[in-house]
């Protein structure tokens, strides 16, 4: 189907039967080009008229108090800017003058009120007839209410909790139930089948704005050489407007004057956004009425999500409880620990000339620590976590498919018009393939091709920038670890205080993670221009389009940003460190970072708690406390400027505008978070309750935010949660391999149980049951100090005594062996598990998560039935006032041929 522009919709218009109705959408004149580039009309100029404010801070109507405002345009006069730019602002002048003409032509009233603040404002209200309003709903394939749903909701197994459930609910003597409709796409001809109550709150005020912002978007204000110049975006943009936006309905403190006013924004603070209803579930249904479905649909998405992550907070907690009281239990802590064993083992220096030899207890306290993660525990976790995202992305599709019927999106008719950006550059005529008639698109195949090359290089290069930055904090690491090895006292015994607790590998965890960080923080804030550059070059065609483009971008990037340290840490780190004979170089130059004696494990712990815990600390500051700030700054200008109580308007206006991808960046946060709880998880069972601890407070956070310190957005409609759903998908099944390479490769349980069942008793071993006495000395390899090459041999230490041999975490023969330093039967054993491991817990897994897909349908039965019953009703409905209409027509037709054959029988009778 052709995409229906303004154009087709005035040629609709010429057809009507009523020409006086449509006199005002029909009568925009030859539009010609004047000396300033702006569009000038053949007919009068039109621009509205100046009223005075009518002192009333909460009206929502026009100084009439009848037409409700829908929009407002905000701009700077022009005859009161300080400037000597007469001609640039003159030509401004022009191109707002032709577009306000242009609006009121296409049947839209305006009404101008300046600011009691500052006389240079001038606010122009927007108000759309009923006329207007019909027209475009018929195009934009509204649904509107045919008559009362009367579908009785079937009992559900909660209702019995209801005495339980009734402290969560919000108020309902506050928030009433919204009454549910049959609905059907408005046609205007068919006008008398819809519940039409009253013609002015037949179209709701979200409706309403929407689709006045439709025609904002759409309108020209200027026509240069085969490009039209439309859009209130761009009048934006380029200054001409300083704002648009609709109203909030009244105060967030406290309910409207007016009577009629449902004051739905105090309702909203009041039993959403408000700090004491944080236990409350959302009110979404008057959250959707308010912002409409596409605000709607991520609260609710975020909801659901924080409700499923409370079974994994509950399940990672009782397994870090697991691994916290069974420490004491890891008999390989306690040998790292004993003097007699750890205290008696020399370790190799890990690094070259600087670094002393050091003794094994020295990372008691971080063994200890490693304990608590790397337990039985995290396995049954990770395998718990694989199963659990499943469950979450499966529920949540039915969850979604109950609002699409509740929200009235199952089948959203609405044809996505083309984006204003995109129409303007349409020079090109091309021939459509499917109705072989002509029409304008804005570049050729081959140009397309060249952009769409273009932008994947410009974000190949910023990803190659990222890798750059990971590879600058290797770099970091293994120049700082030499630092802080060789701080390390000669005659350090382990038992000082603070050296006790931050040994080099910590310090070095520690301050190369909060430098990623930073860094990870800086390269996010120029990439998100960086990608809305590139996005707006490629330009799409559809909002939709644009906004998952940007999107996979987006995500692209940041994935690479905030993962690639904690890829590094968890799978490279450690694993090609050759040995202290041979050890391996980066760029011939820094040897290769090792691990502690227990692992990388604990490290890539810190890494995520460090990159969660900053990421949700800065996004607050960035979301909630520079808005407020700003708020806050600007009411305290005003409030010492003046005394006068502002309008609605105004109060609005001087609100912070959230623009049109803040919505975006609210789901990408989330959905970086969702990637650190499932892909590493293994790592930190406590991410899960981080996560549901900081969601709560997101929730609440991004309502108030909403609410209070932003205008309100233009209300869009959306079926499901776009792009977002197969990111998480993705998501969930690399974190079944994450996890099972964490296991396998990064915590130090294969190994154990290699040791516990195959090594720990003959003919490997020497004791004569299962047991994990010996573990350490097993999983230390011997090296002799004769065999350090000149570049890699450490300061004499005076504590070394009379040992000629050191250790080193490796399993690979011994000095004096046939085969010395090459790898030992038990490497191979550990390598086979491991491998096995990751196979048996990938296909255990994979299985699980096909059979709950196929058992767990998209669409409940209960939803199926629901939708295929009101479809069924409302197609009876309007089929039944059809025939009603058409047996009215064939009664009246019937009766004339009745009447004509009665005079004519009687003429001939006469």
């Amino acid at each position: 189907m052709q995409m229906m522009t303004r154009d087709t919709l005035l040629e609709m218009e010429e057809d009507d039967e009523d020409d006086d109705r449509d006199i005002a959408l029909n009568n925009l004149g030859q539009i010609i080009v004047t000396e300033f580039g702006a569009v000038e009309l053949q007919h009068e100029l039109r621009t509205p008229e100046f009223e005075e404010y009518n002192d009333k801070p909460d009206s929502l109507f026009f100084n009439d108090g009848q037409r409700r405002i829908d929009f407002v345009l905000v701009y700077e006069d022009e005859s009161k800017k300080e400037t000597s730019k007469k001609g640039s602002n003159e030509k401004q002048k022009r191109k707002r003058q032709a577009y306000e003409s242009n609006l009121i032509c296409d049947g839209l009233q305006l009404e101008a009120t300046r600011s009691v603040l500052d006389d240079k404002l001038v606010f122009v209200k927007v108000h759309a007839p009923w006329e207007v309003l019909c027209t475009y709903a018929e195009l934009m394939h509204i649904k509107l209410p045919l008559k009362p749903n009367d579908l009785k909701s079937q009992f559900s197994a909660f209702d019995g909790l209801n005495w339980f459930t009734k402290v969560l609910k919000v108020d309902e003597t506050l928030i009433k139930p919204e009454q549910e409709f049959f609905t059907a796409p408005f046609e205007k001809d068919r006008m008398s089948d819809f519940y039409i109550l009253d013609k002015d709150t037949f179209f709701n005020p979200a409706t309403r704005s929407r689709i006045v912002y439709f025609i904002l978007s759409r309108v020209k204000y200027q026509e240069d050489v085969n490009v039209n110049k439309f859009g209130i975006n761009k009048l934006v943009n380029s200054g001409i407007y300083k704002a648009a936006f609709p109203l909030h309905d009244c105060q967030f403190g406290h309910q409207s004057e007016d009577p009629s006013c449902p004051s739905e924004r105090y309702l909203l603070y009041r039993e959403w956004a408000h700090p004491r209803s944080i236990y409350k579930k959302q009110p979404l249904d008057l959250i959707r009425k308010y912002y409409g479905e596409k605000i709607g649909i991520y609260f609710a998405w975020l909801g659901y999500y924080t409700q499923m992550l409370l079974l994994a907070a509950i399940v990672g907690v009782a397994c870090f409880l697991f691994g916290y009281f069974n420490q004491d239990n890891c008999t390989w802590s306690k040998e790292v620990c004993n003097p007699d064993i750890g205290g008696k083992i020399i370790m190799c220096p890990q690094c070259d000339r600087l670094c002393p030899f050091w003794k094994l207890n020295i990372t008691c306290e971080s063994s200890k620590k490693l304990c608590i993660f790397d337990s039985f525990g995290t396995l049954v976790f990770a395998v718990f976590m694989g199963v659990w995202v499943t469950l979450f992305l499966e529920f949540w599709k039915r969850r979604q498919a109950e609002l699409e019927y509740e929200w009235d999106t199952v089948e959203l008719q609405q044809e996505e018009q083309a984006r204003p950006e995109y129409e303007a550059k349409c020079t090109h005529v091309v021939i459509n393939e499917i109705t072989q008639e002509e029409e304008r698109v804005p570049f050729t195949t081959w140009g397309k091709c060249i952009r769409i090359a273009l932008c994947a290089s410009a974000v190949f290069f910023w990803i190659l920038l990222i890798i750059a930055s990971v590879i600058g904090i290797i770099v970091y690491r293994l120049s700082v670890f030499i630092v802080f090895s060789a701080k390390i006292p000669k005659h350090f015994n382990g038992t000082d205080p603070i050296q006790k607790y931050l040994t080099p590998q910590t310090a070095t965890s520690i301050t190369a993670s909060i430098i990623s960080f930073i860094i990870i923080m800086i390269l996010n804030t120029i990439y998100e221009k960086v990608a809305i550059m590139i996005t707006n070059f490629e330009l799409p065609r559809t909002q939709t389009d644009y906004e998952n483009s940007l999107t996979m971008k987006m995500f692209l990037f940041q994935f690479v940003n905030y993962y690639s340290s904690c890829f590094y840490i968890a799978f490279f780190k450690g694993k090609f460190v050759g040995y202290p004979g041979d050890p391996v170089y980066w760029l011939g130059k820094y040897r290769n970072e090792e691990c502690d004696p227990g692992g990388c494990l604990l490290e890539l712990t810190t890494q995520l708690t460090i990159i969660m815990g900053g990421k949700a600390i800065w996004n607050n500051i960035q979301e909630v406390l520079l808005p407020w700030i700003m708020n806050l700054i600007g009411r305290y200008h005003r409030v010492s400027g003046s005394e006068k109580i502002t309008p609605r308007w105004e109060q609005d206006y001087h609100l912070q505008p959230i623009g049109k991808l803040g919505l975006f960046y609210e789901y990408l946060e989330m959905i970086i978070q969702f990637g650190f709880v499932t892909l590493f998880v293994a790592s930190f069972p406590l991410a899960p309750l981080l996560a549901l601890v900081n969601n709560i407070l997101e929730i609440r956070v991004d309502a108030w935010k909403l609410t209070t310190q932003y205008r309100r957005m233009v209300p869009e409609k959306a079926q499901d949660i776009g792009a977002w759903q197969p990111i998480m998908q993705g998501i969930a099944i690399l974190a079944v391999v994450t996890n099972a390479m964490i296991i396998a490769f990064t915590s130090d349980m294969i190994p154990r149980l290699v040791y516990y069942w195959s090594f720990s008793i003959p003919p490997y071993g020497e004791h004569t049951h299962y047991t994990m006495d010996g573990y350490i000395n097993n999983t230390l390899s011997i090296f002799n100090i004769m065999d350090f090459k000149n570049k890699s041999r450490a300061n004499p230490y005076v504590g070394l005594g009379n040992h000629t041999t050191c250790r080193y975490r490796d399993f690979r023969y011994p000095p004096g062996h046939p085969s010395e330093y090459k790898h030992n039967i038990y490497y191979w054993h550990v390598i086979a598990a491991k491998l096995a491991f990751i196979i048996v817990m990938e296909h255990v897994i994979y299985s699980v998560k096909f059979f709950i897909s196929y058992a767990i349908p998209d669409v409940s039965k209960r939803t199926k039935s629901k939708i295929k019953r009101e479809k069924y009703l409302t197609q009876k409905l309007l089929h039944e006032n059809h025939l009603k209409d058409v047996k009215k027509n064939m009664g009246g037709i019937a009766e004339k041929m009745i009447e004509a054959v009665d005079n004519n029988l009687r003429q001939k009778s006469e």
